[in-house]
C-alpha cells in the first residue's frame, strides 16, 4: 500500500492528520469481514484457519521475520523466494517494508522517533494506530530500503514489494471457484483481519502484559495467549534478548509452532546454519 500524499509529521513522530487510504482500506477489510455470519460454512472456516497458519506462521513468523528478519537460519534461495511470496499473500506489506519496520523496531527499542511501532507511545499505536500515519522513513520505499539492503540488492524482493497486493486477485479467484463467496469471506477477509490483530497483538500486548526472563533494554515480555495467535512469537523476551535465535520458546511449556515447522526443514537438509538458544 502507499498514500497517495505525504502528512504532515508532528514532533511527537505522529502525522497530523490519518492518511484516508490506510484507514479506508483497513475500515474495508473490517468491515467486509463482519459479513462473516451471513456466509458460514464449516470448509470456509477450515479453509480461514489453514490460511491463518499458512500465511502467518510460515510467511510471516517463519518467512518475513525469523528468515528474512534476523536470519536466524538459512534455505535454498528458492525456497526463501517461496516463503516469501507465502508472506506476501499475509497483506502485511512486502517483505522490503516488514522486515526494516521489523530490524528498526529492535534497533532502537529506547528511541520513540525511531522505532516504528514503538509500545512507548501507548497500547493502541504500537498496534495499529503506526499504520495510520505513515511516516515517509517507515513507509516510502526509497527510505526504508536503505534498513534491508540485503533484500534490496535483490530484483525480486522490489518487485514482491510493488506487487503483493496483487497477489490476493489470484487467491481470491482461487477460493470463489473453489467454495464461492463463502469461500473469499473467510479466506480473504476474515483471515487477513484475524491474522492482522494476531501480529498487532506483539506489538502491543507483550509489551504490556506477561512475565520476562530476561532482564533486556526493553519492556519484551512472554505472552502465552499471543503465542497461540501467532504460533510461538509471542516469547518476545525471549525473542528481545536473543533476536538472532530461530526459536522463540526456551521453556519446555513456551510452545513455539513455528519452530516446529523450522525442524522440519532441517530434518529434510533444507534449513541450514539454525541458530539455537543458550542452555538455560
Amino acid at each position: 500500500m502507499t498514500t497517495t500524499s505525504s502528512p504532515t509529521v508532528l514532533q511527537d513522530g505522529k502525522s497530523a492528520t490519518p492518511s484516508i487510504t490506510y484507514v479506508l482500506f483497513f475500515a474495508s477489510f473490517h468491515g467486509l469481514a463482519l459479513l462473516a455470519p451471513w456466509f458460514f460454512s464449516w470448509p470456509a472456516l477450515f479453509t480461514a484457519i489453514f490460511l491463518h497458519w499458512l500465511f502467518g506462521s510460515i510467511g510471516i513468523c517463519l518467512g518475513y521475520h525469523r528468515l528474512l528478519t534476523h536470519r536466524s537460519f538459512q534455505v535454498p534461495k528458492w525456497l526463501e523466494y517461496i516463503i516469501a511470496t507465502i508472506g506476501a499473500l499475509a497483506l502485511q506489506g512486502g517483505p522490503m517494508f516488514w522486515v526494516s519496520g521489523h530490524r528498526l523496531h529492535h534497533a532502537h527499542t529506547e528511541d520513540v522517533d525511531k522505532d516504528p511501532y514503538s509500545a512507548k507511545k501507548g497500547f493502541w499505536w504500537s498496534h495499529m494506530m503506526w499504520l495510520f500515519y505513515p511516516r515517509p522513513e517507515f513507509f516510502s520505499r526509497e527510505i526504508y530500503t536503505k534498513a534491508a539492503p540485503d533484500l534490496a540488492r535483490q530484483p525480486f524482493y522490489h518487485w514482491l514489494d510493488r506487487n503483493f497486493l496483487l497477489l490476493q486477485i489470484p487467491l481470491t479467484l482461487a477460493l470463489y471457484l473453489i467454495g464461492g463467496w463463502s469461500f473469499v469471506i473467510y479466506g480473504v477477509f476474515v483471515r487477513a483481519v484475524v491474522l492482522w490483530h494476531s501480529t498487532w497483538f506483539v506489538n502491543s500486548a507483550t509489551h504490556t502484559w506477561g512475565y520476562r526472563t530476561f532482564d533486556a533494554d526493553d519492556n519484551a515480555r512472554n505472552l502465552w495467549w499471543v503465542s497461540v495467535l501467532t504460533y510461538g512469537e509471542g516469547w518476545h523476551n525471549n525473542h528481545h534478548a536473543y533476536p538472532n535465535v530461530a526459536k522463540a520458546g526456551f521453556r519446555w511449556w513456551e510452545i513455539d509452532v513455528t519452530w516446529w515447522s523450522i525442524k522440519a526443514l532441517k530434518s529434510l537438509g533444507l534449513a541450514k546454519k539454525v541458530v539455537m538458544p543458550p542452555q538455560l
